[in-house]
């Protein structure tokens, strides 16, 4: 019986051609690679990494990192700021049964994650976050990456081992500079650890940055498209969907929608991915020129182009996802395939894994 749809399929060969591809670069510019498991969220694809030569994985949740561990990963970074008590009792009790690190941009995350893990008897690899620009977590300037880090020294549960930044920066100066403030009071800075994926490739470019931890490499999505991260032949992420209604010449409304696909935009056109596709959500692998206008919750409205053949009632087609990490989370369980014939279907282990 086939899949019902809408249902999200994963090219393994695609899968292992980027693992390899990544891991190649890596280990030719003499980078330890952790691969980030939010991407994909199963365990069989985060094995797969390790067994291609990555040093650990890296989560974005204590959720996620429970999964990876009770599936048989033993070495995790976190790289997301834990708070709370609840949270810090669940950190010492996975810390018990694998190599946990994590990360932090402030003295009022990292004191009270020292105490709880020096309570519990244990001693946990501390990274200071540096901010990229993005506004979010990390540390503004140098001199906050020096006292925070210098404050991780005198602490009892942790120890200070390097500096963590999100993307990669193209302008290293503040990572650079922190790295030298830290080490200028006698503070050794074990590893710089740089991520994302649009810039994995140029990440030896810096000089500075000695792991990374690129996540939707993995899968590739439109945005990897867009960026030139990907080929459409190594986007293994695809979402089939059914035609369900053809209410005027030009449009088809499919059973993909909010639900099913991610609503994230994608801002740059690229190989790939023309700069017609650029305000929809989702390329249709079938009929790469037309336009995933609107998303509905359960309805998708295609917009066909004219040079394109049209489409009825009934037919399928593939699209890949604006953003793959948004989408696999909307799923339970993928169709996994080698060569378009499915070889089973998995769980999504990690989906919902949001705290």
């Amino acid at each position: 019986m086939a899949e019902p749809t809408p249902h999200a399929r994963v090219d393994l060969d695609a899968v292992e051609r980027n693992i390899e591809r990544l891991q190649a670069y890596c280990d030719r510019h003499g980078l330890a690679c952790r691969p980030h498991v939010k991407t994909h969220k199963l365990p069989a694809i985060a094995h797969a990494q390790m067994r291609a030569g990555a040093v650990g994985i890296t989560c974005q949740k204590l959720g996620e990192a429970e999964v990876m561990v009770a599936a048989g990963l033993r070495d995790v970074l976190i790289a997301y700021p834990i708070v709370g008590a609840a949270n810090l009792a669940r950190l010492a009790a996975l810390a018990r049964s694998a190599r946990i690190s994590v990360a932090v941009d402030s003295a009022a995350v990292a004191e009270p994650l020292a105490e709880a893990l020096a309570a519990a008897g244990l001693e946990l690899d501390v990274l200071v976050e540096i901010d990229a620009g993005l506004g979010r977590t990390g540390v503004r300037d140098a001199a906050a990456a020096r006292e925070l880090a210098l404050a991780l020294e005198r602490l009892g549960g942790v120890r200070f081992a390097g500096l963590l930044v999100y993307p990669t920066p193209a302008d290293p100066a503040l990572l650079g500079a922190a790295r030298d403030a830290i080490a200028a009071v006698g503070v050794a800075v074990p590893r710089v650890s740089g991520g994302g994926t649009e810039g994995a490739w140029r990440t030896h470019e810096l000089g500075l940055v000695d792991e990374l931890r690129a996540g939707t490499y993995a899968l590739g999505d439109r945005a990897c498209l867009a960026n030139g991260a990907n080929t459409l032949e190594d986007c293994a992420l695809r979402v089939r969907s059914t035609v369900v209604s053809c209410p005027e010449p030009g449009v088809a409304v499919l059973d993909a929608g909010s639900k099913a696909l991610t609503t994230d935009p994608v801002e740059a056109s690229g190989p790939g991915v023309g700069s017609e596709q650029v305000a929809g959500h989702g390329l249709v692998v079938e009929r790469p020129r037309a336009r995933v206008a609107v998303l509905y919750e359960e309805h998708a409205r295609l917009e066909l182009d004219p040079g394109e053949p049209g489409l009825a009632v009934g037919d399928t087609v593939d699209i890949v996802p604006n953003h793959a990490c948004g989408a696999i989370n909307l799923h339970d369980r993928v169709v996994v395939h080698r060569s378009g014939a499915p070889v089973g279907i998995w769980p999504v282990a990690a989906r919902g894994a949001i705290a």
